[in-house]
């Protein structure tokens, strides 16, 4: 299984100024190398190739440099049609869709650059780096991070590592291969039903309430009016001091439910079952004052998060339809829209019975879940006769 660790660089003036210059250099050169693929119709890497690959080196990039500023290039468009055939910059002929389509793709000055192993090398005990820059091979990067990321990085770095700069400060991201657990037998499951009053609601009964990262979020979101307005330097600053504070805090949060349910998961041997929420924001409509909310939530993070734990604890996950889990009642079965009064009450119209709603639901996508794993494993070999 594929994870990614982060680490901070610590160069001094000459080394950031090289790292500075480096990525600048390279951005700059793979927009021109996008401007060739897309007047040349985007022909594949070899191609791509043979129309740029000189020129790069004769701006001075060395031989991986340039390999990867093409591969890069060549990947960005990969992507571009990849989302334009599964429709997610909109039906053809819309103003976004057209907009993605009729340039060239061009990339930031601070963009990540992907770096291999001979751009790159790691010396763990001293936490230094080596790498390649416009400069020269700079030397002795110093790094900072946990003693877990160094520990992961030592046992498990294989392959890239991408250098971005963020806020005027450089970040190296290894791609790590960390084995996965075995796989066990569930003997039950565990529902999780994820949602914005409550972000995360298990049928074993715990329940991560949202009210807290709610009320921060509209607390960042009234002081970025406040500074908005105001349009002073000191205001832009602050801004800036304070933006992804929101985005880190959150990924904080889902880290620590993710970590939760696993963990509980884990102990009972238990599987774990998860709405599938992709495309949720399509498919739902809500009212302007609630658009903030929908849009603020990382309804795929948490999701993400929970699997790639469960993977490296061998926890067994399984996907079910989301479909009327809130209006089904988890006792009798009986479907009925009005079972769900409010947003945290449900009476069945069946049976009577009173539950917080949440918890209905997670109960019953527990219940799919069990059902989805059973249907897994049936066979299928004709009976003998």
């Amino acid at each position: 299984m594929k994870i990614v660790v982060q680490v901070k660089l610590m160069p001094e003036a000459e080394q950031a100024a090289a790292l500075r210059s480096t990525l600048r250099t390279v951005n700059d050169l793979a927009c021109w190398v996008s401007r060739v693929a897309f007047a040349r119709g985007v022909p594949r890497e070899y191609e791509l190739r043979q129309h740029t690959y000189a020129q790069l080196k004769a701006e001075g990039l060395g031989a991986q440099a340039a390999q990867h500023v093409i591969k890069k290039v060549r990947d960005a468009y990969t992507t571009l049609h990849a989302n334009l055939r599964a429709g997610h910059l909109g039906k053809p002929k819309s103003k976004r869709r057209v907009k993605a389509a009729s340039k060239p793709i061009a990339f930031r000055p601070e963009a990540a650059q992907p770096y291999d192993d001979r751009c790159l090398s790691w010396q763990y005990d001293a936490q230094t780096v080596s790498i390649w820059t416009m400069a020269g091979r700079t030397k002795n990067v110093s790094f900072v991070c946990s003693a877990d990321a160094l520990k992961t990085l030592r046992d498990y770095r294989k392959g890239e590592s991408d250098l971005i700069e963020r806020d005027r400060a450089f970040y190296l991201i290894a791609t790590c291969e960390v084995p996965e657990a075995e796989q066990y037998e569930p003997d039950s499951f565990i529902g999780v039903d994820l949602g914005i009053a409550n972000i995360a609601t298990a049928s074993t009964g715990y329940m991560a309430a949202g009210r807290g990262l709610n009320r921060y979020r509209k607390r960042q979101l009234d002081l970025r009016r406040k500074l908005q307005k105001k349009r002073t330097k000191s205001a832009k600053r602050r801004l800036k001091a304070r933006s992804r504070r929101e985005q880190r805090h959150a990924a904080n949060q889902n880290h620590i439910i993710a970590k939760t349910i696993v963990t509980e998961a884990e102990r009972t041997s238990a599987g774990i079952s998860l709405e599938e929420l992709r495309g949720i924001r399509q498919r739902v409509r809500l009212r302007k004052p609630q658009r903030v909310q929908l849009h603020s939530w990382a309804f795929a993070q948490l999701g993400d998060f929970i699997v790639y734990k469960a993977r490296r604890a061998g926890v067994p996950l399984v996907y079910v339809d989301p479909a009327y889990t809130s209006q089904t009642c988890s006792q009798c079965r009986h479907v009925d829209k009005r079972n769900r009064v409010d947003q945290g009450l449900f009476i069945c119209r069946g049976c009577g019975v009173v539950a917080h709603a949440d918890r209905n639901a997670s109960h019953n996508i527990a219940q799919r879940g069990e059902n989805v794993w059973n249907a897994g494993r049936e066979s299928r070999v004709p009976a003998t006769p």
